[in-house]
């Protein structure tokens, strides 16, 4: 998720309840949200309400213009845009339409593994309808401008951000060849991104278990549609090869796992530490393993 220091001021809560007014939604109980990485809050049972520190206003515009563009055009509900802008004291608020459905996150112990099949296809199928929508109207906001460089700029960068995170010199070694040896495209045909479609982001009915929204559209940007399948593969299918094979039969396409972890080296928000903690551990030390334990499809 995208962060900032600001992030983590605290907004006074009655000066929430006052925007909550202002903007024609007060009167009804104002709770923030435990997580998130800017200020989110829960307006009754209609809306949400977040807050961004003005210097993080890009993302704040960002979800503001998605939200717009992606209304009832995809198979998965969408929050409703109702308002955004500036509200004083260096802040920015995108106020949208609250969806309903359970955290697929915390969930997902409890989710059968036949509907967790069901749930995959239906990221599928969203994530399809998704990429084939035409992101030109977003082109004053979202970048890279230039995806060939972009894919420099994460390269150049590649060794030194796995190791401040601590990753073990075994892996950050192999980095600069791995990367060099998987051709990525440097002029895709440019899709919308969502770029953390996971279970965190994903809402789903418990009865029966259907997928009920996506959310949280800040870090959105245009590209190569493979970038997307990092967050997938990693936070929705979680290493699985049977329900990332069947994600990928009802998305259209499959990618090669070597490509998809050339993108989770190069994503904004890598952290291939974590990661190893989190995802089945390959049999070998190499990334070549690593990419078909995570990213291998059945």
């Amino acid at each position: 998720m995208p962060t900032d220091e600001d992030a983590d001021r605290t907004v006074p809560h009655a000066a929430v309840e006052e925007l909550c007014r202002r903007v024609g939604v007060g009167g009804v109980p104002v709770v923030r949200f435990p997580e998130g990485s800017v200020p989110v809050y829960a307006v009754g049972d209609g809306h949400v309400l977040k807050l961004f520190p003005e210097a993080d206003g890009r993302h704040a515009r960002v979800e503001e213009r998605v939200l717009g563009h992606l209304q009832d055009r995809l198979p998965v509900p969408t929050p409703r845009l109702h308002g955004a802008g500036p509200v004083g004291d260096g802040w920015r608020y995108v106020l949208m339409s609250r969806l309903h459905g359970e955290d697929l996150a915390p969930a997902w112990a409890r989710v059968p593994r036949r509907d967790r099949e069901r749930i995959v296809t239906e990221a599928g199928e969203l994530l399809a309808a998704l990429h084939a929508l035409d992101p030109a109207p977003l082109a004053d906001v979202l970048g890279p401008k230039d995806w060939g460089g972009f894919l420099d700029r994460q390269a150049a960068g590649a060794v030194e951000r796995q190791r401040v995170r601590g990753l073990a010199e075994g892996w950050l070694e192999q980095i600069p060849d791995f990367l060099a040896s998987v051709p990525l495209p440097r002029a895709p045909r440019a899709a919308l991104l969502h770029t953390e479609v996971m279970r965190q982001h994903l809402l789903a009915d418990a009865d029966g278990w259907r997928l009920t929204g996506l959310i949280d559209f800040e870090p959105a940007m245009t590209g190569d549609p493979a970038y997307d399948f990092v967050a997938v593969g990693l936070f929705v299918t979680g290493g699985d090869p049977g329900l990332l094979g069947r994600l990928s039969r009802a998305y259209g396409r499959t990618f090669d796992p070597s490509v998809l972890l050339a993108y989770t080296l190069l994503h904004v928000y890598s952290d291939l530490p974590w990661y190893l903690r989190e995802m089945p551990r390959p049999a070998g030390e190499t990334l070549s393993e690593l990419a078909g334990t995570w990213f291998g499809v059945a």
